[in-house]
């Protein structure tokens, strides 16, 4: 079981989200780029309580929050599959649309990433993301992940598409 922990990055602190995060996370359900490859399907609300509820062990997700303002959110980042006897998991991430292009998905999943290195003693953490999505792509690289492999058609995302899927993975011993 794990508990929800604050995690601290460069100009960002990851915290637990609250019911106060539900009105930015309707706003970006409506974005073009979210309901493409992040659809979020759900209120804000009932995101926000999945997102902050780590009870079963199987994910442990945050608020990307401004390090100045930890109130102030700027999108989310969540270690998903866990297992703990593989000793591995997926990453994902999402900026909302009025913070994107500053760096702080990179950021975002650096500070996750490690956690899931430190805390959770994982050895390998991994994402996937379409190939189509270059912003997610040049992400995960300056994250020091490495592009695995191409995936055919192996996702249908939230325009109903089959898309082909970069993996990219970083292992505990490269950091």
């Amino acid at each position: 079981m794990l508990e929800p922990v604050t995690v601290r990055g460069e100009s960002i602190v990851l915290r637990a989200f609250t019911p106060a995060d539900a009105p930015e996370i309707d706003a970006a359900a409506s974005d073009p780029d979210v309901q493409r490859w992040n659809p979020i399907g759900l209120s804000g609300l009932e995101w926000c309580a999945n997102r902050a509820d780590w009870s079963e062990g199987a994910h442990a997700s945050w608020a990307i929050a401004d390090a100045a303002d930890p109130a102030r959110l700027l999108g989310s980042v969540s270690l998903h599959k866990i297992d703990l006897d593989q000793r591995d998991c997926e990453v994902g991430f999402m900026v909302l649309p009025a913070h994107r292009g500053r760096g702080l998905a990179g950021i975002a999943l650096r500070a996750a990433t490690e956690f899931a290195f430190t805390e959770l003693d994982l050895r390998r953490v991994y994402l996937y993301h379409a190939a189509e999505n270059v912003g997610s792509c040049r992400t995960a690289q300056a994250a020091g992940f490495r592009l695995e492999g191409v995936h055919l058609q192996s996702y249908r995302y939230g325009d109903g598409e089959w898309h082909d899927e970069h993996s990219h993975a970083q292992l505990r011993s490269e950091g």
